[in-house]
């Protein structure tokens, strides 16, 4: 187990030349800054068009954006809409259920932010709430875990057939990493909301959630919804490997295929791949 205190404001230099590389990250070094920001602009173009698309057809685009506490969910779903027209494209964030909410069946208060026609809705966490935080943190019964494993994949099968263009991303980062990204947080006055008690909980929890995840991936990786894997410990690949891959799949006008570019299969692959490929 990795030791470390994040209240001392110096992060121990072994982690720091660690974490890029930490848990099978395939690159020594983080994307140069200038090519990311070149590619990253060619994408929210093509992004803009894909809205403009989807409102005058009609269509729709949801996608859920799971991983551990500082995987940078938040960053990715930022950098897809902050070029987009918030009337139509819409992060979802929902916060610890009602007493009413705890009552009703699980997905149901999910279904009501599903988007209309032409619109995006991006989740940051989502309904995967009750297959990896809750079951590790003890929010939820086993029972109820093994419910929800065994209804996602006939819920998500109704979105798709509904004809939502429909995305399951699992932003994965290595031990280390998520510790130089708390011990940030915590030393960051403008970030440090955002490390919370479970987060710092989640740390002891390691293979908790390693075993969570694992067992999701099992259950709920279907040809008709699978789950894409995105190795995050550098953020800025990690969302233009996101973005690429929401794109890449759906026929809109004036397309610029060289723009989006070639997906990177070294940090975006499948969960059996990436099982196979963590041992």
């Amino acid at each position: 187990m990795i030791e470390f205190d994040l209240e001392n404001p110096e992060l121990d230099e072994t982690i720091k030349d660690r974490a890029l590389e930490s848990g099978g990250y395939p690159y020594r070094d983080a994307i140069d800054d200038d090519r990311y920001e070149t590619h990253l602009r060619a994408l929210q173009i093509e992004l803009v068009k894909l809205q403009r698309h989807l409102i005058e057809t009609g269509e729709r685009v949801v996608a859920l954006f799971e991983g551990r506490d500082a995987a940078g969910k938040g960053g990715t779903i930022k950098r897809f809409l902050e070029n987009l027209n918030p009337r139509n494209a819409r992060t979802v964030a929902l916060p610890k259920p009602s007493d009413r909410e705890t009552r009703l069946w699980y997905f149901q208060r999910y279904v009501s932010t599903l988007p209309a026609g032409g619109e995006i809705a991006l989740f940051d966490r989502s309904w995967y709430n009750r297959a990896v935080v809750e079951p590790v943190m003890g929010f939820c019964t086993p029972e109820e875990t093994e419910i929800f494993l065994r209804e996602a994949p006939a819920f998500e099968q109704m979105i798709t057939e509904e004809g939502l263009h429909f995305f399951k991303f699992w932003l994965e980062i290595g031990r280390e990493m998520q510790i130089k990204r708390f011990h940030k947080r915590r030393h960051d006055p403008v970030k440090v909301w955002k490390l919370s008690p479970v987060d710092l909980q989640a740390l002891e929890k390691w293979d908790e959630y390693t075993a969570a995840r694992n067992e999701m991936f099992v259950a709920t990786d279907t040809p008709a919804t699978p789950w894409t894997v995105i190795r995050a410990n550098d953020k800025k690949r990690a969302r233009i490997a996101a973005i690429q891959s929401v794109l890449w799949p759906i026929a809109y006008k004036d397309k610029d295929f060289s723009a989006i570019g070639e997906i990177d299969h070294k940090i975006v692959m499948s969960p059996e791949a990436f099982l196979a490929r963590a041992g």
